[in-house]
C-alpha cells in the first residue's frame, strides 16, 4: 500500500476517534474517566495535527482554500442567532 493511502487512512481513523471521544466524555459521569479520555483526545488531536502537516507537506491533503473575511463573518453571524 502506498504510504499516501496509508497516512489519509490513519488521519480518517483519528478523525472517527475523536468524534467518539467527544460523544463518550459529554456523557461520562466519572471525573476521573472524564479527564483520562479529554487527555487521550487532546494527544490524538496533536497526533493528527502533527500527522496533517506532513501529508500537507508531502503534497498528500491539500485542505479547502482559505475563506474570506466576508464569508467568516456570515458564518459566525448565523451561528450567532
Amino acid at each position: 500500500m502506498e504510504e499516501k493511502y496509508m497516512v489519509n487512512d490513519i488521519l480518517e481513523s483519528v478523525k472517527a476517534s475523536l468524534t467518539t471521544y467527544q460523544g463518550a466524555i459529554s456523557e461520562a459521569e466519572n471525573m476521573n474517566l472524564r479527564q483520562t479520555m479529554q487527555q487521550i483526545r487532546n494527544q490524538d488531536e496533536s497526533f493528527q495535527y502533527e500527522l496533517f502537516k506532513v501529508a500537507e507537506l508531502k503534497g498528500y491533503y491539500t485542505p479547502a482554500g482559505k475563506a474570506e473575511q466576508s464569508e467568516i463573518t456570515k458564518v459566525k453571524n448565523e451561528v450567532s442567532l
